[in-house]
């Protein structure tokens, strides 16, 4: 490395090294480090992107690692990427979104992310340390960041490491509509990552009190109408972005155009690695880019912790840390010896688990909903399950792919007894099970105008009932017959004990994790008033649940 890049070069933030101190489980450090803060990049429309540069001090050569993030250069990302990743013998690059901490310009999510990724690029081939090796890291809409910039690769980028990452927008604010129709809105979700891309670039500190102002005005937020309005109550003013997705429910609108980069990873040429977690909000995302890197025939390969969407930089940070220092360095340092055997591995409940695929070979466990129970046989003359729901007196949220406090796999038996629940109970397996792939359900079902949400749970025989996975469906009235309707859950890969049973909820969609469905049609942002719906389960409806394939003895 040149002398002169390494004597201008100072210590890395105090704060973040302290914090640095605070991680355990990490590799042994192997350099000591230095830092150089705020260096301009200039983009492609002249607008300036502040840099920083955390570099090794050492002979080198080094690769270099690039994170681009919305969400400020210092906290979390400096000790977790900056210091941990430049101990281990890279260059590491964090450079804040136009917009976003201190960068010029205006901040447009999804909108300039590959066109400063290639200037940043080009500014990396003008440093003397730069030697043409180039990785990418980060979660969450820094995993978008990396889609945007694989969507026309430079030829230096070698590796991408997504860390629970989105590709796709409108399905961060929408899940469940049937195809080319409205999705349910991911109100909670929503509002959280609005109050995390506005203040956390200005510090931890305004991001805590923005979070507070949130948590103390969410019923005021969530409950008024229209919601298009009351949202302002908890982000203390319009939010642009979020006032967009609102106003434009439709995924065919062209406020959506170009902004789904799913495509990427069905043609692109980087290997790349993946990690999510089984309570994720970008779990379902995730793994659709591990199917299309697949078809891409690029190496891959796949974590799944027993995380939520912020725990895997928690709890979850040592074995996150670990296989991604592990892919950096086979696909830019040539030194696959951190590898491992298989390309995925997976956290099952009792422990990890490598498999040569996702997902891997098993069996189908089909349970009927017979009346108030999951049967593995019909039952003829079964009754249809009734299930109303009332707009103004919501099914509260619980546990799941959340952003707040809630997520995760949360106790959800006193919502059993609750009205609009229904809960069917399957029998007690005899001997463990392992849950290991796609979870449905398949409704023949009438409804009005209704968003229908299923939840499995495991039930141990002391009747604690503990979330594993849930899906939602929004439902329009269908004529004078019943209509098939599929809720898509999030795959599973819990085991369950032997003694214990499944357990399948069906109610309304939980508020304020989804806006509430007025009833009447509207848009669940727009409308100024709600309408209770009514919904039939009918006979011929099924719970399909992917189990690990039993061999015989």
């Amino acid at each position: 490395m040149p002398e002169t890049v390494t004597e201008t070069a100072q210590r890395p933030p105090r704060a973040a090294r302290l914090l640095r101190r605070t991680l355990r489980g990490l590799p042994p450090k192997r350099f000591e480090t230095r830092y150089r803060p705020a260096l301009e990049v200039t983009a492609e429309d002249g607008t300036v992107l502040l840099t920083d540069h955390h570099l090794p001090v050492g002979a080198g050569p080094f690769p270099t690692v690039l994170l681009r993030s919305p969400y400020g250069r210092g906290f979390p990302w400096a000790p977790l990427y900056g210091l941990a990743l430049a101990e281990q013998g890279f260059h590491v690059v964090i450079q804040s979104c136009r917009g976003t901490g201190g960068s010029g310009g205006v901040f447009t999510p999804w909108r300039d992310e590959r066109a400063d990724g290639l200037a940043t690029v080009a500014w990396l081939r003008g440093q003397p340390w730069f030697d043409g090796r180039l990785g990418t890291i980060g979660p969450s809409y820094l995993g978008y960041v990396q889609w945007a910039l694989a969507a026309d690769p430079p030829p230096e980028l070698r590796a991408m490491v997504v860390h629970n990452g989105i590709h796709d927008p409108y399905g961060f604010f929408r899940s469940g509509g049937a195809p080319g129709t409205p999705g349910v809105f991911n109100l909670e979700n929503a509002l959280v990552a609005s109050v995390g891309l506005l203040h956390f670039q200005h510090g931890f500190g305004a991001l805590m009190r923005a979070a507070a102002r949130l948590q103390r005005r969410l019923p005021a937020a969530t409950r008024g109408l229209p919601l298009r309005q009351a949202y302002t109550a908890g982000t203390g003013g319009p939010v642009p972005f979020l006032a967009g997705a609102m106003d434009h429910p439709e995924p065919g609108d062209p406020y959506w155009h170009g902004a789904d980069l799913a495509a990427v990873a069905g043609r692109t040429s980087v290997p790349t690695a993946l990690v999510t977690g089984w309570w994720d909000v970008q779990l379902g995302q995730t793994l659709g880019q591990w199917e299309r890197l697949g078809g891409a025939g690029v190496p891959r390969s796949l974590l799944v912790g027993p995380w939520t969407h912020t725990s895997t930089l928690g709890p979850g940070w040592p074995e996150t840390f670990r296989e991604s220092l592990a892919w950096l360095r086979a696909h830019l340092a040539d030194d696959p010896s951190g590898l491992r055997a298989e390309p995925v591995r997976v956290h099952t409940g009792e422990g990890w688990r490598e498999l040569a695929g996702w997902p891997p070979p098993g069996e189908e466990l089909l349970l009927h909903l017979d009346g108030e129970r999951l049967s593995a046989e019909p039952r003829p003359g079964a009754e249809p399950l009734r299930l109303r729901a009332d707009p103004a007196v919501p099914v509260p949220s619980v546990g799941g792919a959340l952003l707040s406090r809630q997520a995760g796999p949360r106790r959800v038996e006193a919502l059993g007894g609750r009205a609009g629940v229904l809960s069917l109970d399957g029998e007690p397996f005899a001997g463990p099970v392992q849950l290991l792939g796609p979870v449905s359900v398949d409704l023949l079902v009438d409804s009005g105008h209704l968003d229908l949400y299923a939840r499995l749970c495991a039930v141990d025989p002391r009747g604690r009932a503990v979330h594993l996975t849930d899906g939602v469906a929004r439902l329009t009235p269908g004529g004078d017959r019943p209509v098939r309707v599929t809720v898509t859950l999030d795959p599973s890969g819990r085991r369950i004990a032997a003694g214990h049973r499944l357990r399948l909820q069906l109610s309304p969609a939980p508020h304020p994790r989804h806006a509430r469905n007025p009833g009447t049609g509207e848009s669940d942002t727009a409308a100024a008033r709600l309408v209770p719906a009514r919904a039939a389960v009918h006979p011929g409806s099924v719970l399909r649940v992917t189990v690990e394939r039993r061999t015989e003895p």
